[in-house]
């Protein structure tokens, strides 16, 4: 391999860990404000507040792509409304997976994934390091 692709790797590397990095930050700014929006939506601690972004990060990248081409059908006929469904999944999965992070009712769950997608699309629109870091 050549200096100079060796550089590009290196180069497309360090972009991707800070648009993972940004992607996490946005993440757990769309989880404050869902928590500090709705009662019934709990974290434990700041720490459990950072692994709750980091997973849900993780399942927007790896899980919720698979989902979404397996519900790519149903996506035709509910004209994408399915896809909600899958957020509140990705959502749903990160409070099972994280111990003190609770959403407690399915009324709670819809509020939440319309709060978190609010948030990271306003992120995504606003000037920042997390530009264009959504992952949906």
């Amino acid at each position: 391999m050549t200096r100079a692709r060796a550089g590009r790797a290196e180069h497309r590397a360090i972009g991707l860990i800070r648009e993972l990095f940004f992607s996490w930050v946005a993440n757990a700014i769309a989880l404050v404000v869902a928590i500090a929006a709705l009662h019934d939506v709990t974290i434990g601690s700041f720490g459990s507040l950072l692994t709750a972004a980091f997973v849900f990060g993780l399942l927007n990248t790896f899980v919720k792509p698979l989902l979404k081409l397996l519900t790519l059908p149903l996506a035709v006929v509910t004209l994408r409304l399915i896809w909600f469904g899958v957020a509140a999944l990705m959502l749903e999965l990160t409070a099972l997976i994280v111990d003190s992070f609770d959403i407690h009712g399915f009324l709670a769950l819809i509020w939440a994934t319309l709060i978190v997608w609010v948030v990271n699309l306003v992120l995504d629109l606003a000037p920042g390091p997390w530009h264009g870091t959504r992952r949906d």
